[in-house]
């Protein structure tokens, strides 16, 4: 078994600059704890963070560039229909592509009520979702390199 350094990239909509953020300084603090590379990739926004991964991935099918992906982001829910329809099809969407596909990705896209939610759940000293999503996104890149070795 070759032994390579894991990278995985950070798929990130900036749409709350202060929110993602702190989600990425968790997410890197997390995997530069663990000795692991990571790039960061910004997308417009939530609905953009599975085409990005789902474009990169088939680029690299016969020698991945990443072992694994990070969805970082924010929606907070307003006054319109809007964000049940990006909060559901942004997670439905990451979720088919690691269950059809076999892709690693940790979905560290916060879903919140208001602002104060999203402060509390991005804040490096507290509740951090970017770091728990790194941590799982991490955990599915060595599920899938244990079995591709055996």
């Amino acid at each position: 078994m070759l032994d390579h350094k894991k990278k995985i990239l950070l798929v990130c909509s900036p749409y709350y600059k202060d929110i993602t953020s702190n989600l990425i300084k968790g997410a890197s603090d997390f995997l530069k704890s663990k000795s692991v590379d990571y790039k960061i990739l910004n997308v417009p926004g939530a609905l953009e963070i599975a085409p990005a991964i789902k474009l990169i991935s088939d680029r690299s099918i016969k020698k991945p560039i990443f072992d694994g992906y990070l969805a970082l982001g924010c929606v907070i829910r307003g006054e319109t229909y809007h964000f049940e329809i990006v909060a559901n099809e942004s997670s439905r969407a990451l979720s088919d592509l690691s269950i059809n596909y076999s892709i690693p990705i940790g979905n560290g896209i916060l879903t919140v009520s208001n602002k104060e939610q999203a402060i509390v759940r991005s804040d490096p000293n507290q509740l951090n979702k970017g770091a728990g999503a790194a941590e799982a996104c991490l955990s599915l890149v060595n599920v899938n390199k244990s079995i591709e070795y055996e």
